[in-house]
């Protein structure tokens, strides 16, 4: 049987770790990988150096298309650009796997679906999420009718001011490069909530601000690496410290002039730390969502209201600040998480959930056996189409209009697609 030949466009530490790597040494019996394509020079010699290979790498995406011709296009670049590459991709006769967001607009989720019909190309969106340890047991007992019908979800997500931070200082600092973590970063939950509830998104009304980081202190520089307050700064980054960071990002500076470390109370931030977000779904379940960027600890705290009662989640188990010895640090409490099920006038039990390990909990080695081995079966439906990138895209863009205009947002108004 032939391999499927794939080129990764997009050589950053999740192209690599998430896609290269693997490819390269768990799925050499069904799969190859025969091109990069990257900007930046310095990275993809980096990913060969690292895989001990000479993968043909390219800076000009369409001449890769065109001498190397792959099955399937793996999208790993910044937000902003994943519709640009899509799009050329189907185009050229591949299929195409991409990164979460899908794409940051509304305007280009309706470009990839125009354009994935037109040419009968596929288009899947790497949902990890779903494969999940909690996903999916929230999702059987859900199926199972546990709680009755759905009536309402609460969803709180919480990004510690470790996590948190760095999308301050990268390149999702700008709106118009991420689509703001309700694009961004929320398009994992929403997607999640899409797939629990199994229903489409009607309505969305939304509240965003940044209060924590941008312009919040005067004692602020361009970057960590020249910042004055270094010795101060309880957000300071050491680029050199991180072997990873330094040879990725660092090194590559003379090719980019990207700065991996810059200030995250820097005027040019754009995007909210702080969000809540009422959706409405077609079957008239209600959600309640909301984010905040700067947490001492970090995880989901989630709850479904149904008509035979309640049944809670609560993932928070990281926390940064001081351990036992008074040094600051990401560190987890190790307590095992469970669903507390909470029926209409019975006792409340808890139900244990399974702990995995592996990156994200186990969930990018399960996701990609679906990704790059036929016939994988498929039990809970994990497996995601344009439709449900398209359809988690459109909630954190609704949400950004409402924040903007201050009014409630019809999904389907943008979408405008028969």
């Amino acid at each position: 049987m032939a391999k499927t030949r794939y080129a990764l466009v997009g050589v950053g530490s999740r192209g690599f770790g998430m896609f290269a790597r693997p490819l390269v040494e768990d799925f050499a019996d069904v799969a190859e990988l025969v091109a990069f394509c990257d900007l930046n020079r310095h990275r993809m010699e980096l990913a060969n150096e690292r895989l001990g290979l000479n993968i043909p790498s390219y800076v000009d995406f369409d001449v890769m298309l065109a001498e190397v011709k792959p099955d399937v296009v793996i999208v790993c670049t910044v937000d902003r650009t994943h519709h640009e590459y899509i799009i050329r991709a189907l185009e050229a006769g591949c299929d195409v796997i991409t990164e979460k967001p899908m794409t940051t607009t509304a305007a280009n989720v309706r470009a990839i679906l125009e354009a994935e019909r037109r040419t009968g190309r596929r288009v899947r969106v790497t949902f990890n999420a779903r494969y999940m340890a909690p996903s999916e047991k929230i999702y059987r007992l859900l199926r199972e009718g546990t709680i009755g019908e759905i009536i309402s979800v609460d969803f709180a997500e919480y990004l510690n001011t470790s996590h948190g931070a760095d999308y301050f200082r990268r390149w999702h600092r700008r709106k118009e490069n991420s689509g703001g973590l309700l694009v961004h970063k929320a398009t994992h939950h929403f997607d999640l909530l899409n797939w629990w509830i199994g229903a489409d998104p009607e309505m969305v009304f939304a509240f965003g601000d940044t209060r924590f980081y941008g312009p919040t202190r005067e004692q602020r520089g361009e970057r960590c690496l020249t910042c004055p307050y270094a010795k101060t700064c309880e957000f300071y980054l050491d680029l050199r410290a991180d072997e990873k960071l330094r040879e990725l990002y660092l090194e590559g500076e003379r090719e980019d002039s990207y700065y991996r470390d810059r200030c995250v109370f820097s005027e040019e931030i754009n995007i909210e730390d702080t969000m809540v977000v009422a959706i409405r779904y077609e079957n008239r379940v209600l959600v309640n969502y909301a984010l905040y960027a700067f947490m001492p600890y970090e995880g989901q705290r989630i709850a479904f209201n149904g008509t035979k009662g309640r049944m809670e989640v609560d993932l928070v188990d990281q926390y940064h600040g001081p351990d036992e010895k008074g040094i600051v640090r990401v560190y987890s409490l190790g307590v095992p998480p469970t669903v507390r099920v909470n029926p209409l006038f019975g006792r409340p039990y808890e139900l244990p959930i399974e702990r995995r390990q592996g990156g994200h909990g186990g969930a990018d080695e399960r996701i990609r056996e679906h990704l790059f081995r036929a016939d994988v079966p498929d039990p809970l439906n994990q497996v995601a189409g344009s439709r449900a990138g398209a359809m988690s895209v459109l909630i954190g863009a609704a949400a950004n209009e409402s924040i903007e205009k201050g009014l409630p947002v019809r999904v389907q108004d943008l979408l405008k697609l028969s």
